[in-house]
């Protein structure tokens, strides 16, 4: 891209009023560059079966041709028309709690023919009404997509098949690996096979997630070979994936493998909503950037975010301009609310957009100004930025799906946004994998959250990865079952002790445990937290060990020289503080450098723009002034051309950011 894409999602069919050149005018006023249309309407665009309107669209488009905006075109599938369903009734998803019914948004099965035919004609109706257009730069390909949790017949019936590929037709070698005797729940002839919605057996159960999860996969790469028949060569191809969502953006998906999913993309496009207010950290913002950015391991666009959002989300003042920044901090390409304006009726009435339900200006609408402007003038500097970092965070959507059905106290995501929000809080950049990521070795440092369920390949990969010089920290929770979630019978961690150097029988609950050792020593009493496993050194150093008159035998965080490198067991959850002091002492072991003095609220970011200088984001997430240090060669402050020099101290207001330019 040549420039920072800046913007909003713009429905027309919603407006009370005509006022398209109004709002052409304002967006124009606000350095707005590019709009989001057409994903959300299939009822307008065909008000009945075969009856085909696209006037919103080609007015929309036509007035963003005329003011030299771009135009993103999103597939309008994930809601369907009521015509559709009242003539097609079992179109709507079947799940655990059975039928859908009408009213909401994704409540089709993907997997449905007659869905998939009226989806496909109207994708081509619209790609021929868009694709030719000069204003159209790329298409995203239906929204937010998840299974919904189809499981309707004709999905298990695929589902059996996949498992008759999976296992080469042998009913035996699928009873083993699942552990189908327990319980007389043995399958002994495929038309045998039972309804999976019903099963109590994890390991049955997570692999009918897994396959939910190619289901998505299988929709989108649909969707994109049939907008890929029409797309120019310089016109993209997106999906806007979300994350788990805990009333805002969490952590993994659990419904989508994003993985996979995102090769069938030119580019990979993400929604990240987050709290504002006096909870604003930027956390959530740099996870989702981070993940989406390793997808393809390149630049990606921020598709959605929240303009003022829920009501006690009303930005204060600077912080949008702040979250706009911090998004390019992590090699987004675009910055896009969600939306435009705000609605006057229905689900998402509250969800306000930069402009409130009057279209007048607002504080938001006028910082949204500030920013287009900025872009406008130091653009160039932003877009695409690289960013090369040495620590990566190892994910799983298949141990993310086991300890669902087999939960400790805290979820996968929880233990991963533990390790993550370390990090970042200490001004670590990081990366994602996934376990079949072929790049572990670019890596000086690796850290595996909970790799409960896992192929035995990928832990011998680790295993390699440590003996030829990296540093690996893995928690409790990993290594404890093969990829169809069977329980190895083997000593734990299994294959992975030969990295950690220590092994452990019994796991508990902690209560009252206390944690001592040299890693501990700061005065401050350190206690283990949702689950603890009794470790046993065989080469491993004990680093923390447990407090407690019954557990004091035990280890409770260890260190292992393995080849040329290190592996560390965290077998515990702990406090922030002592997993802190644990990373940095792994991180320095990986000669990757820790900073001195600077952490959460000033938030240190960089990347390389296409002038090969690299920019460093000072990001202040607090409502008083910090004052910083500048620990990076000579540069220039991109607002203001002042030159900053290295060591010099400067003062970041609240919630705003510097960024300087090497």
């Amino acid at each position: 891209m040549n420039e920072i894409l800046f913007g909003a999602a713009y429905y027309d069919e919603y407006m009370p009023y005509e006022r398209l050149a109004e709002d052409v005018r304002m967006m124009k006023k606000a350095g707005i560059n590019t709009v989001r249309i057409a994903e959300s309407t299939w009822s307008t665009c065909e008000p009945q079966e075969g009856v085909f309107d696209f006037t919103h669209v080609e007015r929309v488009l036509d007035a963003m041709e005329e003011a030299g905006i771009h135009v993103i075109v999103g597939t309008p599938t994930y809601a369907v028309p009521t015509w559709m369903v009242k003539s097609h009734p079992d179109v709507l998803v079947e799940t655990k709690k059975g039928r859908a019914i009408y009213g909401a948004r994704q409540i089709m099965d993907i997997t449905h023919p007659v869905y998939l035919f009226y989806a496909e004609r109207v994708i081509r109706r619209l790609m021929e009404c868009t694709a030719h257009r000069k204003c159209v730069i790329g298409f995203q390909i239906d929204n937010e997509t998840k299974h919904y949790g189809t499981a309707g017949k004709n999905v298990q019936e695929r589902f059996v098949k996949y498992l008759r590929e999976k296992f080469g037709n042998n009913l035996d070698a699928m009873n083993a690996a699942f552990g189908l005797d327990y319980w007389s729940n043995r399958i002994n002839a495929w038309e045998d096979f039972p309804d999976v919605r019903g099963t109590i057996n994890g390991s049955l159960g997570a692999e009918f997630e897994k396959f939910q999860r190619r289901l998505v996969e299988g929709f989108l790469g649909w969707q994109a070979s049939l907008v890929r028949e029409y797309a120019r060569e310089d016109q993209f191809i997106t999906h806007n994936f979300d994350l788990e969502w805990r009333g805002y953006s969490y952590g993994v998906q659990p419904d989508v493998d994003h993985h996979r999913t995102a090769r069938c993309l030119t580019i990979a496009g993400v929604d990240i909503y987050h709290p504002t207010q006096e909870n604003l950290t930027g956390n959530e913002i740099a996870l989702g950037g981070d993940l989406t950015r390793s997808l393809k391991q390149d630049n990606y666009l921020l598709l959605e975010t929240e303009a003022q959002g829920f009501p006690e989300w009303l930005p204060y003042k600077g912080q949008l301009r702040l979250q706009a920044y911090s998004h390019i901090a992590s090699g987004a390409g675009s910055v896009m609310y969600w939306h435009w304006h705000s609605l006057h009726n229905a689900m998402e009435t509250y969800w306000k957009g930069l402009l409130s339900h009057d279209f007048e200006e607002n504080a938001t609408y006028q910082e949204a100004c500030i920013i287009g402007r900025e872009f406008q003038e130091i653009g160039s500097h932003l877009v695409n930025l690289k960013k090369k970092n040495e620590v990566a965070i190892l994910v799983s959507n298949e141990a993310l799906t086991a300890l669902k059905w087999f939960r400790i106290a805290a979820s996968y995501n929880d233990v991963v946004r533990w390790l993550y929000d370390a990090l970042y809080k200490g001004n670590i950049e990081c990366d994602f994998l996934w376990p079949e990521s072929e790049n572990f070795d670019q890596y000086k440092m690796i850290l595996v959250p909970a790799l409960y369920a896992v192929p035995d390949v990928v832990l011998r990969k680790l295993n390699r990865y440590v003996e030829e010089g990296g540093t690996l920290v893995a928690t409790f929770k990993s290594a404890f079952a093969d990829e169809n979630v069977k329980v190895s019978h083997e000593v734990q961690p299994r294959i992975l002790s030969d990295c950690l150097g220590m092994h452990y029988h019994q796991f508990t609950i902690p209560k009252n445990v206390k944690l001592s050792g040299e890693s501990t020593e700061d005065g401050v009493a350190h206690e283990a937290t949702v689950f603890m496993e009794l470790l046993v050194p065989d080469t491993a150093q004990t680093l923390v060990t447990y407090d407690h008159y019954n557990w004091k035998e035990y280890a409770a965080v260890t260190r292992n020289a393995f080849g040329q490198g290190r592996a560390y067991y965290i077998g515990c959850m702990t406090d922030e503080k002592l997993l802190t002091r644990i990373l940095e002492m792994a991180l320095q072991e990986a000669g990757v450098p820790v900073s001195e003095g600077s952490g959460f609220p000033v938030i240190i970011r960089r990347g390389t723009n296409d002038l090969k200088k690299t920019v460093f984001f000072y990001l202040n997430y607090s409502s008083t002034i910090q004052e910083v240090q500048y620990a990076y060669a000579d540069g220039t402050d991109l607002l203001t051309g002042e030159n900053i020099r290295s060591g010099e101290q400067f003062t970041i207001p609240a919630w705003d950011l510097k960024m300087i330019e090497v």
